[in-house]
This record gives structure tokens, C-alpha cells and sequence, in this order.
């Protein structure tokens, strides 16, 4: 499976990257893809490395403004014109969406992937590993909007939120993926 995975590209807590490495360590030991943003700062690095390490396939998807970031051992790079062609390019590879901890980069893609979804411009499996209660605000945000109709489709159809990286897995390779 090509898991698309969206985290920040900042150097993070151990209480974060820990998780991170974990979840990244069991998507090379399943035999997934890592399809990422193909950089190697930060927490972007950190799982870059360890799915590597775990006998993982890397797919970046670097933007031209970010070129001097790129990750060096990916089995395969593509560079794209800018934030929008890259976000695009990250769900058209993805048969499964991962958001690990990140920034406002890492919430503009989680948002984007969910009102594309919200639209059934695709159905793919969107999870949300939930470190350290990272997302509980955003979790509160979305039931907020599904209680006063905000959302056409129930959250739950929309997305998922995971508390270790064993979850994410389990349910991405499970029966209803």
C-alpha cells in the first residue's frame, strides 16, 4: 500500500518523534510505501529513515521552493512547481493518508485531503495518529461542525483519529479499508 503521510518538517520532542519512528518502522516492516513530502529535515527525516531502515520504498514528493531539503535516498523523487502541484501529487499517489504531528503545513494538507473527501473527490482511508492528544482540539472542532451540519458526511466516514502507530496500521490494513 502507498501510505501518504503528512508531518512536520521541524526537529520535535522525543514524545513525538518516538511515535513517529515507531509508526514509520512498522509501515516498512508491512511491506508498505512511504510516499512523503521527500524531505529530510526534521520530523519529515526522522521517518524518511526509519521506514528505510525497516525495508520501506520511498516515494518524495519535493516542491521546487523546498529543493534544498531533499532527501537523498529515495527510491524515487518528484519535484513539483509549487505547495498546491505537491499536495496534489501526495493524494494521486496515496491509496491510504497518515497525519502525524505538524505545523500549518501539515493542517493544510490534513484539511485538504478531508474537504476533498467531504466532496467524493476521493475515498481514501485518512488517519490521524493522535500523539499526545496532539488533535484532541481538531477532533473537538470536527464533532462540532458534524453536531450542527456542518459536514455532509459523518466524521467518522471522513476520517479516523488513531492513539499509537500499531492502530493506524491495523485499521489501514483491516477488512474495511
Amino acid at each position: 500500500m502507498n501510505i501518504t503521510v503528512f508531518c512536520s518538517a521541524f526537529v520535535l520532542d522525543e514524545r513525538y518523534t518516538k511515535p513517529a519512528r515507531e509508526f514509520a518502522r512498522l509501515l516498512g516492516e508491512r511491506g508498505h510505501t512511504l510516499v512523503w513530502g521527500g524531505s529530510h529535515a526534521g520530523l519529515m527525516g526522522v521517518i524518511a529513515d526509519e521506514a528505510k531502515a525497516a525495508g520501506a520504498r520511498l516515494v518524495g514528493i519535493s516542491v521546487e521552493l523546498l529543493s534544498h531539503k531533499t532527501y537523498q535516498g529515495a527510491d524515487e523523487l518528484v519535484t513539483t512547481r509549487d505547495l498546491a502541484e505537491r499536495k496534489a501529487a501526495l493524494l494521486a499517489r496515496a491509496d491510504a493518508v497518515v497525519v502525524l504531528v505538524g505545523g500549518l503545513g501539515t493542517l493544510d494538507e490534513a484539511t485538504e485531503v478531508l474537504e476533498l473527501k467531504k466532496h467524493g473527490l476521493h475515498d481514501k482511508p485518512i488517519v490521524l495518529l493522535d500523539t499526545e492528544g496532539f488533535y484532541d482540539g481538531m477532533r473537538t472542532q470536527l464533532r462540532r461542525m458534524e453536531a450542527e451540519g456542518f459536514l455532509p458526511r459523518p466524521l467518522d466516514e471522513l476520517a479516523r483519529f488513531a492513539a499509537d502507530a500499531a492502530e493506524v496500521l491495523d485499521y489501514l490494513e483491516g477488512p474495511s479499508a
